[in-house]
């Protein structure tokens, strides 16, 4: 469970970090948006570090899944567009092919 609440929080802090970049060069705000997204960049590469796992690369990938399934949040909590069924669809696969990396058997090395 700590590893899935760092994905969790790092997927928030990267989608929101990178918010702050769309809305300063995409919604022409102000550039102080610019602090506070690369602070939470910051956060999120902090987090990632947190997952269980001895190889960066695996985390980096288990990580994906979570971050589509966040993304996906971040459309409709915070934009406001609903995801449609093939979003869903695509997500679960996305979520099942984290799993898999994160729970397969590991070959001893």
């Amino acid at each position: 469970m700590p590893t899935l609440a760092a994905y969790i929080g790092a997927a928030l802090a990267e989608i929101a970090g990178c918010f702050a970049f769309w809305v300063w060069l995409r919604l022409d705000k102000p550039i102080w948006w610019v602090g506070p997204g690369m602070a939470s960049l910051a956060l999120f590469a902090y987090l990632l570090t947190l997952a269980d796992s001895a190889a960066a690369g695996r985390a980096y990938a288990a990580y994906g899944g979570i971050y589509i399934a966040a993304s996906l949040f971040w459309l409709w909590a915070v934009e406001g567009v609903r995801p449609g069924r093939w979003d869903l669809i695509g997500v679960s696969i996305c979520l099942l092919g984290a799993g898999i990396i994160i729970a397969g058997p590991r070959a001893p090395v």
